[in-house]
């Protein structure tokens, strides 16, 4: 029952951990290294650049559903 418990909770902290939001500089990044690998071919490989791609299709989703800016202030 415990190591059930245990195994349970674990999992949940992994998808919790892998589920959390990207800070604004990992996006910053991605938008760098998108931009490098359209003027220069063999930057990055696929997967980062897919991966990249997708996180900065989720911030777009995030910005676009937020109603204040970073220091909380209602957008205009």
């Amino acid at each position: 029952m415990v190591l059930r418990t245990a195994l349970v909770v674990t999992a949940l902290a992994g998808i919790t951990f892998a589920a959390r939001a990207e800070d604004r500089s990992v996006l910053l990044n991605c938008k760098a290294m998108v931009e490098r690998a359209s003027k220069d071919t063999g930057t990055a490989t696929e997967a980062e650049l897919t991966r990249c791609r997708q996180i900065m299709r989720e911030w777009a989703l995030r910005d676009a559903r937020t109603t204040v800016d970073e220091q909380g202030r209602p957008l205009k």
